[in-house]
């Protein structure tokens, strides 16, 4: 039976879609460059930013630094609330936790951004670790889902008993590289067609409801 529960932020406590297409946009802007169509823009939700404009961009390291430097720039004052709460899911956290489950924040998002996102739609009362990345250097989901285990005082006779819940294959992958399983969210569509299942997920689910189903279920 799963008794712990590491979730991730964008795409799956919130939809981010609108603060972060917009800063990504002023991004480009403020580098002179043309920003790409939306179906490219989504594909940044959910993976560390950096990496990102690397793979998606050819930025140099050094070019990609820059353009998250201009994102964050109107992200932290501005498109991080620029969101809105996944349907259902504020009183899921919420009726998990007095169930018994012991629910944490595994993002990598810069941390101070994921105290802000969480306290502002009210997923903190329901947290009892919020991990995020260092504000300078976005940490791999692996590396937040091992400094969630840590700071959650977790062993490994845990390990069969967390449940990662994301929404892109980084996070499937992250969990699969921790020993953890991990559930796949399709909330929003942000990953492609057949993303979660290719990378691993223990199941797909699309709703708040299909979600509380599952954990309840296992």
């Amino acid at each position: 039976m799963y008794r712990y529960i590491f979730l991730d932020l964008d795409g799956t406590l919130t939809d981010s879609k609108e603060g972060i297409l917009n800063s990504l946009r002023y991004a480009f802007e403020k580098l002179g460059k043309a920003a790409p169509g939306e179906d490219t823009l989504i594909k940044f939700i959910g993976p560390p930013l950096q990496e990102t404009f690397m793979e998606l961009c050819g930025f140099t390291a050094e070019q990609a630094f820059a353009a998250v430097e201009m994102f964050r720039e109107r992200y932290e004052p501005i498109g991080k609330f620029e969101n809105a709460a996944t349907p259902g899911m504020p009183e899921l956290c919420g009726r998990l936790k007095e169930a018994g489950y012991v629910l944490a924040l595994s993002s990598s998002k810069p941390e101070k951004l994921c105290v802000d996102i969480c306290q502002r739609f009210g997923y903190t009362p329901s947290l009892s670790v919020i991990a995020g990345s260092p504000l300078h250097g976005d940490h791999t989901k692996a590396d937040v889902i091992r400094d969630t285990f840590h700071r959650l005082n977790l062993s490994e006779a845990d390990r069969p008993h967390i449940l990662m819940v994301g929404d892109r294959k980084y996070d499937v992958l992250g969990a699969k590289e921790c020993g953890v399983d991990c559930l796949g969210v399709e909330f929003f569509g942000y990953a492609t067609p057949g993303e979660l299942e290719e990378a691993g997920a223990v199941a797909v689910v699309r709703s708040a409801a299909e979600l509380e189903q599952f954990i309840l279920a296992h």
